[in-house]
């Protein structure tokens, strides 16, 4: 079964708005990009896989230490927020402001970085949200549900997509002391809240993008 539709809701309250966030590295202007790429990526892979793994928190989970270079032909360097593969790329600043927030949401794994002339680069960090909640109020949220079927319980899975449009609430008793996290079978960035969200514009970080998912 595949089916997807829309679920009808009203307009968000104000009292809803300003409560939740998704985050994610912000795009750049004129359509530039960021010039990352691993430069060991082979070595990070691991067998019977074809793409580098996001942080899991287990120790030694890569073969070998990341290793981020720098090539001004593809693009910019680094800011504080980027994204290589799917995977967040993290600067040592940012690193700091989650820690500070909530500690217990992340993994990091340090990496090394080489600037395009050769010489050692700032501290950056794979970085995951491995929190997850299913906290989402399905009932006053605003998205696209689709049916997929899981042929081991025989039973159909929603997945959540917030594709042209969406307002999506959430339960404070399901995100309890969650500054961020995972929203289960969205197929969105993480969700932080606004204690998050106020530390991460205090700090002026460059390419944090926080958009309200009362109003996406």
């Amino acid at each position: 079964m595949n089916e997807q539709t829309a679920i009808p809701v009203s307009v968000a309250t104000e009292s809803d708005k300003g409560r939740f966030f998704l985050i994610d590295p912000s795009l750049r202007g004129n359509g530039q990009v960021s010039g990352l790429e691993f430069a060991n990526e082979d070595a990070l892979i691991h067998p019977g896989m074809n793409i580098v793994e996001r942080p899991t928190g287990e120790p030694d989970q890569y073969p070998e230490r990341p290793h981020l270079a720098h090539v001004p032909e593809k693009g910019g360097l680094p800011r504080d927020f980027e994204v290589l593969a799917g995977i967040w790329v993290v600067s040592e600043a940012l690193r700091q402001v989650f820690l500070r927030v909530d500690p217990e949401a992340f993994a990091f794994v340090p990496c090394d970085f080489t600037l395009a002339d050769g010489s050692p680069g700032p501290q950056y960090y794979l970085c995951n949200v491995l929190r997850t909640r299913h906290a989402l109020d399905e009932a006053r949220s605003r998205m696209k549900i689709k049916l997929d079927h899981d042929h081991q319980t025989g039973q159909d899975v929603k997945r959540y997509s917030v594709v042209g449009g969406a307002s999506l609430i959430f339960k404070a008793d399901a995100v309890a002391n969650a500054h961020i996290f995972r929203q289960e079978r969205l197929g969105a960035s993480p969700i932080c809240d606004r204690m998050m969200s106020d530390a991460l514009v205090v700090a002026q970080l460059d390419g944090v993008r926080l958009r309200d998912v009362a109003e996406l």
